[in-house]
């Protein structure tokens, strides 16, 4: 799903760097592309929108952008999350936003998903931490084609989302298979199973 480009470059020179069209990441400084699946982009446009009338059910001043960065702590990462729901009315706090469409700040980033694939490790490791450390209080991986090591997801390895609620600081997690009901502490009246979610990934809705 990967490939790195360039080695040993800045977060400004990244931003100014990124071409319109395309997914990049910056990793500790390393340029990546990002190279999704279909099935993969399957399973993020249902989840994006599932959530999106959600936002529109309940009138909530939520936002789903498509190529938004998060710009890490320590200034030598930015990602773009697979979903990324935005607080609009703390935008006009972001210094970022206006020129690069970046955010900064946890109380921008109520949600945020990323979609596993082959990369797991970042997903359950780099990008775990670094959402932990900004403060972003809910991060879902979805694990739809079960690649995630068995000490995150059991063994055998089933298709799991784990949704991690930050408490203290530290995020805590639930896990959801097959028909469990996902529960979301930002859209508390979310109606969408596991199997929902894992069965986008073949085309069914």
């Amino acid at each position: 799903m990967f490939q790195h480009l360039v080695e040993s470059i800045n977060f400004e020179d990244f931003v100014e760097w990124k071409p319109e069209n395309g997914r990049y990441e910056l990793h500790k400084g390393v340029i990546v592309e990002m190279q999704p699946t279909g099935e993969h982009e399957l399973v993020r446009a249902f989840l994006i929108r599932e959530l999106n009338f959600e936002i529109r059910r309940f009138n909530l001043a939520y936002s789903i952008p498509a190529q938004a960065l998060i710009k890490s702590v320590d200034k030598k990462s930015g990602y773009i999350p697979d979903v990324l729901v935005l607080n609009i009315s703390n935008l006009i706090n972001e210094p970022l936003w206006k020129k690069s469409s970046t955010v900064t700040q946890a109380a921008s980033i109520p949600l945020v998903v990323e979609v596993v694939s082959t990369n797991w490790r970042d997903d359950y490791f780099l990008k775990f931490a670094e959402y932990e450390e900004i403060g972003i209080s809910e991060y879902w991986i979805v694990d739809y084609a079960a690649l995630g090591g068995k000490r995150f997801i059991g063994n055998p390895k089933q298709p799991t989302i784990s949704v991690y609620r930050l408490v203290e600081g530290e995020y805590q997690v639930t896990q959801f298979c097959g028909n469990d009901q996902i529960q979301s502490p930002t859209l508390i009246e979310l109606n969408l199973t596991a199997e929902q979610v894992f069965k986008a990934a073949s085309g069914e809705q």
